[in-house]
């Protein structure tokens, strides 16, 4: 697997600089992004942004390529699910707790329109 998602000597590196760091950042960008009712276009634009940072903090401390489409690309791909999912989890919340005559949670994720309303 080393070259193709993650460049460093270990796995490790990469789950903790892009999954747990960088999924923690992209998790709360979209939870900002939801809490404040933008759509899920700009989510995108925030995590390209914060791929960068991400691809920053292996080059930095880890001796890592800062400039590849590579692992830039993986990084951001995971970034994206991360921050799609806080915004999704968010926005259900939102949805289900604001309008709450309107709309169900059917799980962590969604909502359905309530019987009746």
């Amino acid at each position: 697997m080393q070259g193709i998602i993650y460049e460093e000597p270990t796995i490790w590196l990469f789950l903790l600089v892009t999954v747990i760091m960088g999924g923690w950042a992209a998790w709360m960008t979209g939870r900002a992004v939801a809490m404040t009712w933008r759509p899920a276009f700009q989510l995108v634009l925030y995590i390209l942004v914060l791929g960068l940072f991400v691809r920053f903090i292996h080059f930095a401390l880890f001796q890592a390529t800062l400039l590849t489409l590579h692992y830039y690309i993986i990084d951001t791909i995971v970034l994206l699910a991360f921050g799609f999912a806080g915004w999704r989890y968010n926005r259900a919340r939102q949805m289900t707790t604001q309008y709450r005559w309107l709309y169900e949670r059917t799980g962590p994720f969604g909502w359905k329109p309530r019987e009746g309303g």
